[in-house]
């Protein structure tokens, strides 16, 4: 074992066959620049990709009771280029269902500030509190950009929307500095509706609902009926004349 040890010593101490070459020090100085050069590249690549999926969570992900149009942002997050901007972008918010008419709008002629109320129905999806009721009737707005504002709704609230007879009578009031005439709507075959207000025997003016006929939309003149609980009793007759209502 001994011997082993000293030839092992011996091998050590004997000189190279052939000599070590000077280093070259501008050769590592420059090798060496260019790994921290690629090191500090790496790294910025990664905290980049790194605030985009932090916004991307935090456009999508929101805490529960933040409002959507809040929106939380990275601090100090580098620019972005405009393919991951449109990546985390939000979409296009969908209309309002208020603002989506069933069916064609019905116009009244009357004007306010270049905007034209009309009537509509929309859409109505309570079925635990509402289980037979699947539209109202909105009175809103035509604005000359041809978008529509709601501004009230007036819809059944005991029994069915198209059981026979007179249904939502409501308005007589102003809103958003918009005057909303006293109108509902009646399910029968109506070809005229009239009211008693002093005396005087008021006409309604009518349209039928596109999707129903027998969905007859009335509504009366600011002047003629100017509250819901002015036009009683309401008078629903056929095209021959006949009465619908007692």
């Amino acid at each position: 074992m001994s011997d082993e040890l000293d030839r092992l010593r011996a091998v050590l101490r004997e000189p190279p066959p052939e000599p070590f070459a000077e280093p070259d020090l501008d050769r590592i100085m420059a090798d060496g620049g260019r790994m921290r050069r690629r090191r500090k590249l790496l790294t910025s690549g990664g905290v980049a990709v790194a605030v985009i999926a932090v916004v991307f969570g935090a456009v999508w992900l929101r805490s529960p009771g933040v409002p959507p149009q809040q929106s939380i942002h990275a601090a100090a997050a580098p620019p972005m280029s405009s393919t991951a901007t449109a990546t985390v972008g939000q979409p296009p918010a969908p209309a309002p269902a208020e603002s989506v008419p069933v069916g064609e709008v019905i116009a009244t002629g009357t004007y306010s500030d270049g905007a034209q109320l009309v009537f509509y129905a929309a859409k109505i999806d309570e079925p635990d509190k509402v289980p037979s009721v699947q539209f109202g009737v909105m009175a809103g707005l035509d604005e000359p950009n041809g978008s529509l504002r709601p501004l009230y709704l007036a819809n059944e609230t005991d029994g069915a929307d198209r059981s026979f007879g007179f249904h939502a009578t409501s308005g007589g009031l102003t809103i958003a500095d918009t005057w909303i005439p006293v109108y509902g709507y009646f399910s029968g075959p109506a070809a005229r509706i009239e009211t008693t207000v002093d005396g005087r025997v008021i006409a309604a003016h009518t349209a039928s609902w596109s999707e129903d006929p027998e969905v007859v939309v009335f509504w009366f003149d600011q002047d003629d009926v100017p509250s819901a609980d002015r036009a009683s009793p309401l008078v629903a007759y056929s095209a021959d004349g006949r009465r619908l209502t007692k």
